[in-house]
Protein backbone atom coordinates (compact mmCIF):
# COMPACT_ATOMS: atom_id res chain seq x y z
CA UNK A 1 0.00 0.00 0.00
CA UNK A 2 2.76 2.45 0.96
CA UNK A 3 4.68 1.63 -2.21
CA UNK A 4 1.52 2.27 -4.23
CA UNK A 5 1.14 5.67 -2.57
CA UNK A 6 4.70 6.66 -3.45
CA UNK A 7 4.54 5.41 -7.03
CA UNK A 8 0.96 6.35 -7.86
CA UNK A 9 1.37 7.92 -11.30
CA UNK A 10 4.04 10.30 -9.99
CA UNK A 11 1.29 12.03 -8.04
CA UNK A 12 3.57 13.14 -5.19
CA UNK A 13 6.75 13.61 -7.22
CA UNK A 14 6.88 17.40 -6.84
CA UNK A 15 6.17 17.16 -3.15
CA UNK A 16 8.86 14.50 -2.67
CA UNK A 17 11.35 16.79 -4.43
CA UNK A 18 10.87 19.32 -1.64
CA UNK A 19 13.76 18.69 0.81
CA UNK A 20 11.54 19.10 3.87
CA UNK A 21 9.47 16.08 2.85
CA UNK A 22 11.35 13.71 0.54
CA UNK A 23 10.49 9.99 0.20
CA UNK A 24 10.59 9.37 3.96
CA UNK A 25 8.28 12.28 4.70
CA UNK A 26 5.86 11.10 2.03
CA UNK A 27 5.82 7.66 3.61
CA UNK A 28 5.01 9.25 6.95
CA UNK A 29 2.15 11.21 5.40
CA UNK A 30 0.78 8.01 3.89
CA UNK A 31 0.82 6.33 7.29
CA UNK A 32 -0.81 9.29 9.07
CA UNK A 33 -4.37 9.56 10.35
CA UNK A 34 -6.06 12.94 10.83
CA UNK A 35 -9.54 14.00 11.90
CA UNK A 36 -11.15 17.25 10.73
CA UNK A 37 -13.99 18.59 12.85
CA UNK A 38 -16.24 20.69 10.62
CA UNK A 39 -16.20 20.69 6.83
CA UNK A 40 -17.44 24.13 5.90
CA UNK A 41 -15.14 26.86 4.58
CA UNK A 42 -11.92 26.08 6.45
CA UNK A 43 -12.64 22.35 6.68
CA UNK A 44 -13.08 22.09 2.91
CA UNK A 45 -9.64 23.54 2.31
CA UNK A 46 -8.02 21.54 5.11
CA UNK A 47 -9.38 18.24 3.84
CA UNK A 48 -8.72 18.96 0.17
CA UNK A 49 -5.07 19.90 0.68
CA UNK A 50 -4.34 17.00 3.05
CA UNK A 51 -5.93 14.43 0.75
CA UNK A 52 -4.02 15.85 -2.22
CA UNK A 53 -0.82 15.71 -0.15
CA UNK A 54 -1.33 11.99 0.43
CA UNK A 55 -2.30 11.78 4.09
CA UNK A 56 -3.38 8.15 4.30
CA UNK A 57 -6.55 8.47 6.37
CA UNK A 58 -8.83 11.47 6.80
CA UNK A 59 -11.90 11.39 9.05
CA UNK A 60 -14.44 14.18 8.53
CA UNK A 61 -17.04 15.10 11.15
CA UNK A 62 -19.74 17.61 10.24
CA UNK A 63 -23.33 18.13 11.37
CA UNK A 64 -24.49 20.45 8.58
CA UNK A 65 -25.83 20.29 5.03
CA UNK A 66 -24.90 22.24 1.88
CA UNK A 67 -26.72 25.43 0.87
CA UNK A 68 -26.17 27.68 -2.19
CA UNK A 69 -24.58 30.39 -0.01
CA UNK A 70 -21.81 27.92 0.91
CA UNK A 71 -20.50 27.64 -2.65
CA UNK A 72 -18.67 30.99 -2.62
CA UNK A 73 -16.05 29.67 -0.21
CA UNK A 74 -16.53 25.94 0.47
CA UNK A 75 -14.30 24.62 -2.27
CA UNK A 76 -15.33 20.95 -2.25
CA UNK A 77 -18.99 21.50 -3.12
CA UNK A 78 -20.99 22.32 -6.24
CA UNK A 79 -24.50 23.37 -7.29
CA UNK A 80 -25.80 19.81 -7.45
CA UNK A 81 -24.69 19.19 -3.85
CA UNK A 82 -26.60 22.30 -2.75
CA UNK A 83 -29.69 21.35 -4.75
CA UNK A 84 -29.75 17.96 -3.01
CA UNK A 85 -28.99 19.49 0.42
CA UNK A 86 -26.32 16.84 0.88
CA UNK A 87 -24.65 16.57 4.28
CA UNK A 88 -21.24 18.21 3.99
CA UNK A 89 -19.38 15.17 5.32
CA UNK A 90 -20.94 12.89 2.70
CA UNK A 91 -20.35 15.30 -0.19
CA UNK A 92 -16.76 15.85 0.97
CA UNK A 93 -16.11 12.12 1.13
CA UNK A 94 -17.38 11.69 -2.44
CA UNK A 95 -15.30 14.54 -3.83
CA UNK A 96 -12.14 13.65 -1.95
CA UNK A 97 -12.32 10.01 -3.03
CA UNK A 98 -12.41 11.21 -6.64
CA UNK A 99 -9.43 13.48 -6.02
CA UNK A 100 -7.31 10.72 -4.46
CA UNK A 101 -8.70 7.19 -4.46
CA UNK A 102 -5.69 5.85 -2.54
CA UNK A 103 -6.57 7.84 0.57
CA UNK A 104 -9.21 6.51 2.97
CA UNK A 105 -11.84 9.17 3.69
CA UNK A 106 -14.37 8.43 6.43
CA UNK A 107 -17.48 10.60 6.85
CA UNK A 108 -19.48 11.12 10.04
CA UNK A 109 -22.67 13.20 9.79
CA UNK A 110 -22.68 14.05 13.47
CA UNK A 111 -22.41 16.91 15.90
CA UNK A 112 -19.33 16.62 18.13
CA UNK A 113 -20.51 16.44 21.74
CA UNK A 114 -19.10 15.48 25.16
CA UNK A 115 -20.73 12.06 24.84
CA UNK A 116 -19.29 11.12 21.43
CA UNK A 117 -16.02 13.07 21.13
CA UNK A 118 -13.83 10.27 22.47
CA UNK A 119 -15.22 7.80 19.93
CA UNK A 120 -15.05 10.26 17.02
CA UNK A 121 -11.58 11.62 17.75
CA UNK A 122 -9.76 8.45 18.81
CA UNK A 123 -7.05 6.63 16.84
CA UNK A 124 -5.85 9.68 14.93
CA UNK A 125 -2.50 11.47 15.00
CA UNK A 126 -3.77 15.04 14.69
CA UNK A 127 -7.02 16.94 15.17
CA UNK A 128 -7.81 19.86 12.86
CA UNK A 129 -10.38 22.56 13.61
CA UNK A 130 -12.83 23.37 10.83
CA UNK A 131 -15.63 24.44 13.18
CA UNK A 132 -17.57 27.69 13.36
CA UNK A 133 -18.12 28.13 17.12
CA UNK A 134 -16.12 28.41 20.33
CA UNK A 135 -18.23 25.88 22.23
CA UNK A 136 -16.98 23.07 20.00
CA UNK A 137 -13.43 24.44 20.07
CA UNK A 138 -13.41 24.47 23.87
CA UNK A 139 -14.65 20.88 23.80
CA UNK A 140 -11.79 19.98 21.44
CA UNK A 141 -9.34 21.78 23.69
CA UNK A 142 -10.58 19.96 26.81
CA UNK A 143 -10.30 16.59 25.10
CA UNK A 144 -6.89 17.29 23.57
CA UNK A 145 -5.37 18.57 26.81
CA UNK A 146 -6.78 15.69 28.86
CA UNK A 147 -5.58 13.08 26.37
CA UNK A 148 -2.28 14.80 25.42
CA UNK A 149 -3.42 15.06 21.81
CA UNK A 150 -2.13 17.68 19.33
CA UNK A 151 -4.60 19.91 17.50
CA UNK A 152 -4.60 23.01 15.29
CA UNK A 153 -7.05 25.88 15.81
CA UNK A 154 -8.20 27.66 12.63
CA UNK A 155 -10.85 30.35 12.12
CA UNK A 156 -11.84 32.90 9.49
CA UNK A 157 -14.46 35.65 9.18
CA UNK A 158 -14.65 38.75 7.00
CA UNK A 159 -11.13 39.29 5.65
CA UNK A 160 -9.49 37.95 8.80
CA UNK A 161 -8.02 34.54 9.58
CA UNK A 162 -6.28 33.11 12.64
CA UNK A 163 -4.48 29.85 13.41
CA UNK A 164 -2.54 28.33 16.29
CA UNK A 165 -0.77 25.03 16.94
CA UNK A 166 -1.69 23.45 20.28
CA UNK A 167 0.85 20.76 21.11
CA UNK A 168 0.90 18.66 24.31
CA UNK A 169 3.42 20.03 26.79
CA UNK A 170 4.82 22.51 24.29
CA UNK A 171 3.03 25.78 24.99
CA UNK A 172 -0.35 27.37 25.54
CA UNK A 173 -3.73 25.73 25.04
CA UNK A 174 -6.74 27.52 23.56
CA UNK A 175 -8.05 28.47 27.02
CA UNK A 176 -4.71 30.10 27.85
CA UNK A 177 -5.27 32.57 25.00
CA UNK A 178 -9.08 32.81 25.17
CA UNK A 179 -10.04 32.16 28.82
CA UNK A 180 -13.68 32.89 28.01
CA UNK A 181 -15.82 32.57 24.92
CA UNK A 182 -16.42 35.90 23.13
CA UNK A 183 -19.61 37.57 24.33
CA UNK A 184 -21.93 40.19 22.89
CA UNK A 185 -22.23 40.84 19.17
CA UNK A 186 -19.67 38.57 17.51
CA UNK A 187 -19.22 38.76 13.76
CA UNK A 188 -20.01 35.62 11.80
CA UNK A 189 -19.78 34.79 8.11
CA UNK A 190 -23.48 35.67 7.76
CA UNK A 191 -23.36 38.99 9.61
CA UNK A 192 -19.90 40.22 8.60
CA UNK A 193 -19.44 38.31 5.35
CA UNK A 194 -16.31 36.41 4.43
CA UNK A 195 -13.71 36.46 1.67
CA UNK A 196 -12.86 33.08 0.24
CA UNK A 197 -9.25 34.24 -0.08
CA UNK A 198 -9.04 34.74 3.71
CA UNK A 199 -10.33 31.21 4.25
CA UNK A 200 -7.89 29.68 1.78
CA UNK A 201 -4.91 31.59 3.14
CA UNK A 202 -5.37 30.71 6.80
CA UNK A 203 -6.41 27.11 6.13
CA UNK A 204 -3.35 26.68 3.91
CA UNK A 205 -1.16 27.96 6.75
CA UNK A 206 -2.75 25.40 9.07
CA UNK A 207 -2.21 22.57 6.58
CA UNK A 208 1.46 23.50 6.30
CA UNK A 209 1.79 23.17 10.07
CA UNK A 210 -0.08 19.85 9.95
CA UNK A 211 2.30 18.51 7.30
CA UNK A 212 5.32 19.61 9.37
CA UNK A 213 3.90 17.72 12.33
CA UNK A 214 3.06 14.58 10.37
CA UNK A 215 6.45 14.28 8.64
CA UNK A 216 8.27 14.80 11.94
CA UNK A 217 9.56 18.35 11.33
CA UNK A 218 8.39 19.48 14.77
CA UNK A 219 11.28 21.95 15.11
CA UNK A 220 9.92 23.86 12.10
CA UNK A 221 6.47 24.35 13.58
CA UNK A 222 5.29 27.86 14.44
CA UNK A 223 4.96 28.68 18.16
CA UNK A 224 2.75 31.74 17.70
CA UNK A 225 -0.90 32.58 17.21
CA UNK A 226 -0.89 33.93 13.66
CA UNK A 227 -3.55 36.38 12.48
CA UNK A 228 -3.82 37.85 8.99
CA UNK A 229 -6.20 40.40 7.47
CA UNK A 230 -6.00 40.07 3.69
CA UNK A 231 -8.05 43.21 2.99
CA UNK A 232 -6.26 45.64 5.29
CA UNK A 233 -2.85 44.02 4.77
CA UNK A 234 -2.35 43.44 8.48
CA UNK A 235 -0.42 40.55 9.98
CA UNK A 236 0.43 39.84 13.59
CA UNK A 237 1.85 37.04 15.72
CA UNK A 238 1.62 36.45 19.46
CA UNK A 239 3.99 34.00 21.11
CA UNK A 240 2.19 31.03 22.63
CA UNK A 241 5.18 28.91 23.65
CA UNK A 242 4.30 29.07 27.37
CA UNK A 243 1.07 28.11 29.16
CA UNK A 244 -0.78 30.87 31.01
CA UNK A 245 -0.28 30.73 34.77
CA UNK A 246 -3.49 29.49 36.37
CA UNK A 247 -5.17 28.37 33.12
CA UNK A 248 -8.31 26.50 34.17
CA UNK A 249 -7.73 23.77 31.57
CA UNK A 250 -4.03 22.95 31.14
CA UNK A 251 -2.97 24.12 34.64
CA UNK A 252 -5.98 23.32 36.85
CA UNK A 253 -7.16 20.39 34.69
CA UNK A 254 -10.82 21.48 34.82
CA UNK A 255 -12.51 20.11 31.73
CA UNK A 256 -15.93 21.72 32.04
CA UNK A 257 -16.88 21.37 28.37
CA UNK A 258 -15.84 17.75 28.26
CA UNK A 259 -17.75 17.02 31.47
CA UNK A 260 -20.98 18.60 30.18
CA UNK A 261 -23.89 16.20 30.53
CA UNK A 262 -26.32 18.22 28.44
CA UNK A 263 -25.27 19.88 25.23
CA UNK A 264 -26.67 23.38 24.74
CA UNK A 265 -28.57 24.49 21.65
CA UNK A 266 -26.33 26.30 19.19
CA UNK A 267 -27.42 29.05 16.82
CA UNK A 268 -25.46 28.16 13.70
CA UNK A 269 -23.12 30.71 12.15
CA UNK A 270 -25.61 33.60 12.39
CA UNK A 271 -27.94 31.90 9.92
CA UNK A 272 -31.14 32.62 11.85
CA UNK A 273 -31.14 28.97 12.87
CA UNK A 274 -31.27 26.81 15.98
CA UNK A 275 -30.03 23.25 16.19
CA UNK A 276 -32.04 20.73 18.19
CA UNK A 277 -29.76 18.12 19.70
CA UNK A 278 -31.93 15.01 19.78
CA UNK A 279 -29.81 11.88 19.42
CA UNK A 280 -30.19 8.15 19.24
CA UNK A 281 -33.75 8.59 18.10
CA UNK A 282 -33.84 7.06 14.61
CA UNK A 283 -36.32 8.67 12.23
CA UNK A 284 -38.00 6.90 9.31
CA UNK A 285 -38.07 9.54 6.58
CA UNK A 286 -40.71 7.80 4.41
CA UNK A 287 -43.11 7.52 7.33
CA UNK A 288 -42.46 11.10 8.41
CA UNK A 289 -43.00 12.42 4.88
CA UNK A 290 -46.53 11.00 4.88
CA UNK A 291 -47.27 12.75 8.18
CA UNK A 292 -45.75 16.08 7.17
CA UNK A 293 -46.99 16.36 3.58
CA UNK A 294 -50.37 17.91 4.52
CA UNK A 295 -48.58 20.65 6.45
CA UNK A 296 -45.94 21.84 3.98
CA UNK A 297 -43.39 20.89 1.35
CA UNK A 298 -41.34 17.76 2.11
CA UNK A 299 -38.40 16.21 0.30
CA UNK A 300 -35.78 13.79 1.46
CA UNK A 301 -32.80 11.62 0.56
CA UNK A 302 -31.20 8.86 2.60
CA UNK A 303 -29.16 11.52 4.39
CA UNK A 304 -31.54 14.36 5.16
CA UNK A 305 -35.23 15.37 5.18
CA UNK A 306 -36.27 18.97 4.53
CA UNK A 307 -39.68 20.26 5.62
CA UNK A 308 -40.69 23.77 4.53
CA UNK A 309 -43.55 25.50 6.30
CA UNK A 310 -43.18 29.24 5.83
CA UNK A 311 -41.48 31.07 7.44
CA UNK A 312 -39.64 28.05 8.86
CA UNK A 313 -37.55 25.27 7.38
CA UNK A 314 -36.72 22.09 9.30
CA UNK A 315 -33.75 20.01 8.20
CA UNK A 316 -33.85 16.63 9.90
CA UNK A 317 -31.07 14.04 10.09
CA UNK A 318 -31.58 10.27 10.51
CA UNK A 319 -30.52 10.32 14.18
CA UNK A 320 -33.27 12.81 15.09
CA UNK A 321 -31.07 15.90 15.14
CA UNK A 322 -32.61 18.93 13.41
CA UNK A 323 -31.74 22.42 12.26
CA UNK A 324 -34.67 24.84 12.50
CA UNK A 325 -34.21 27.77 10.14
CA UNK A 326 -36.21 30.97 10.46
CA UNK A 327 -35.76 31.67 14.17
CA UNK A 328 -33.12 32.12 16.84
CA UNK A 329 -35.67 31.59 19.62
CA UNK A 330 -34.95 28.25 21.30
CA UNK A 331 -38.50 28.05 22.59
CA UNK A 332 -39.96 28.46 19.11
CA UNK A 333 -37.54 25.91 17.70
CA UNK A 334 -38.37 23.35 20.38
CA UNK A 335 -42.07 23.95 19.83
CA UNK A 336 -41.75 23.38 16.08
CA UNK A 337 -39.75 20.22 16.64
CA UNK A 338 -42.25 18.84 19.13
CA UNK A 339 -45.20 19.73 16.90
CA UNK A 340 -43.94 18.24 13.66
CA UNK A 341 -41.28 15.67 14.62
CA UNK A 342 -42.40 14.67 18.09
CA UNK A 343 -41.32 15.17 21.67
Amino acid sequence: MMEDMLKADGRYSRQILFPGIGPEGQQRLGASRVVIVGCGATGSVLSSLLVRAGVGYVRIIDRDYIEPSNLQRQVLFDEQDAAESLPKAIAAQRKLSQINSIVTVEAHVEDLTPSNCEELLEETDLILDGTDNFETRYLLNDYAVREDRPWIYTAAVGSYGVTMNIMPGAGACLACIFPQSPTGAVETCDTGGILNSAVNLIASASVTEAVKFLVGARDKMRNTLLSVDVWHNDRSEIRVDRPREGCSVCHDRKFVYLAGRAHAHISLCGRNSVQIHERNRPVQFAELEARLAPHGEVRYTEYVLKFLRSPYEITLFPDGRAIIKGTTDIGVARSLYARFIGS
